[in-house]
């Protein structure tokens, strides 16, 4: 069937609720390998988003599809009610992950999606404080279920949907480009957090009562760099000074690390960077290398602990299943051969110089920032500041419709969108791309760019 014919078809009969007509035209792909994608047509395309980096360890890795084929075999289906072996080894995998990086027990909890991983981790927060009141950040983004579009800031995620009384209280994120403040980081001396201490200081602040030091509040929700937010690293002293408010007042820090996990940034966990212990940590996405969907919660042990969390507190049919678990057992399998822990920051720093270089020519880039292969590329007026959001959505059309002539070939680029002013390109490529592809891509990007300004004069 033609790919016009096909088209009309999904126009007629698909929902139009997803984010695929974001994309005008929608985009259809035909085939993957490594870093690469291809369409319908044979274009080939270098992929600077992976599956928002739930494919970390690059398309048709043989790994993973070996996993996924032996397991297909034996037993691809089971009732939740049930348990694999693979379901108790990634359960432990993941919770010794937690005790080498902090010295804390805990126990694990799967689900199928990090929305509803955040929706599992809310309940236990309700069992544990007795409330769904919390906390979150300004440009949060925890997932579109009911319960995680309450704590994701975007209004535009709920504004169709009814009241949510129990939504979050934003906090303004250490945003440092952008200083909510007007500060400078170089003479601030962490206001912001100092801001948050100051919701604490009087009860007419009303977030606490200061006779018994309780608060409203009873978990705070955060993402260590934000995702959608535009990949913002905050200071990597912050979360120490806001971890010191949430446990005066006995405030849960629940960490969402749906995007960020599973060297991401360069560590297993990204909070590991900034100091601090979760009570709460959700992750996800490359779990199973976006292979499968599976994502879950650890927890500090006497928050989940049998006598708290008993049988049937949460469900998914397709929670901790089969073909979902031995692919995380093969994410650590996989892990355990590679040293992420040096390649991803060596990679990281080396594309955030390249892109400082493309900086220097272009002052349309504001701000090229990141943390390990989280990169960010805010795109600006020629002020450096003022936010231009045409220009990124042009550049990212023009990415993905023109080939620029490289040394591997014709290759069109995959870019990803997000930011306070949906002016920043997220950069998520494989963990497994090596300096050469970082250089195609940087030439990619830029011819893309001077193109895209030219034709704008």
């Amino acid at each position: 069937m033609a790919d016009h014919d096909l088209r009309f078809i999904e126009e007629q009969f698909c929902s139009w609720g997803d984010t695929v007509h974001y994309n005008q035209p929608i985009r259809q792909f035909s085939r993957c390998d490594q870093f690469y994608l291809f369409d319908t047509a044979g274009n080939r395309y270098l992929d600077f988003q992976m599956v928002y980096s739930a494919a970390n360890f690059g398309y048709q890795n043989g790994h993973f599809e070996q996993a996924l084929t032996d397991q297909l075999r034996t037993l691809p289906q089971l009732a939740s009610e049930y348990v694999t072996r693979e379901k108790i080894l990634l359960s432990q995998a993941i919770a010794q992950t937690a005790i080498a990086a902090w010295s804390t027990k805990g126990r694990v909890h799967f689900n199928v999606g990090g929305s509803q991983a955040i929706d599992d981790s809310l309940k236990l927060v309700a069992v544990n404080r007795g409330s769904r009141r919390v906390f979150a950040f300004e440009g949060s983004y925890h997932g579109r279920t009911i319960g995680a579009s309450a704590i994701t800031s975007s209004f535009r995620y709920r504004s169709r949907f009814g009241a949510f009384g129990e939504r979050a209280h934003f906090i303004p994120f250490p945003y440092c480009f952008r200083c909510p403040y007007g500060k400078q980081r170089s003479d601030c001396e962490l206001y912001c957090a100092k801001q948050v201490r100051r919701l604490f200081e009087s009860e007419y602040q009303s977030i606490v009562d200061q006779r018994d030091n309780c608060s409203e509040f009873v978990a705070f929700y955060v993402e260590p760099v934000q995702g959608t937010g535009g990949y913002i690293v905050p200071p990597f002293d912050y979360f120490r000074e806001l971890k010191k408010v949430l446990d005066e007042f006995n405030i849960l820090l629940a960490v969402d690390e749906i995007q960020m996990g599973f060297f991401r940034t360069g560590r297993f966990w990204a909070i590991e960077h900034f100091g601090v212990a979760p009570d709460i940590l959700v992750f996800g996405k490359s779990l199973t290398n976006g292979l499968n969907p599976l994502s879950g919660m650890w927890a500090r042990e006497e928050l989940i602990a049998p006598e708290r969390f008993p049988p049937g507190s949460t469900h998914s049919t397709f929670g901790a299943n089969p073909l979902g678990v031995r692919l995380g057992c093969a994410t650590f399998d996989w892990l355990a051969g590679h040293d992420y822990a040096t390649t991803v920051p060596s990679l990281g720093a080396y594309l955030v110089e390249g892109l400082k270089d493309v900086q220097a020519r272009h002052p349309e880039i504001g701000d090229v920032n990141g943390l390990g292969l989280a990169v960010r590329v805010e795109m600006c007026y020629a002020d450096k500041y003022t936010p231009n959001r045409d220009l990124a959505h042009r550049v990212k059309e023009a990415a993905m419709d023109t080939p620029v002539d490289t040394d591997v070939g014709p290759l069109r680029l995959i870019l990803d969108i997000g930011g306070y002013h949906k002016n920043v390109f997220t950069l998520s490529p494989s963990l497994d791309i090596n300096r050469g592809v970082i250089d195609c891509f940087l030439c990619i990007f830029e011819k893309v760019l001077a193109e895209t300004k030219r034709k704008t004069v």
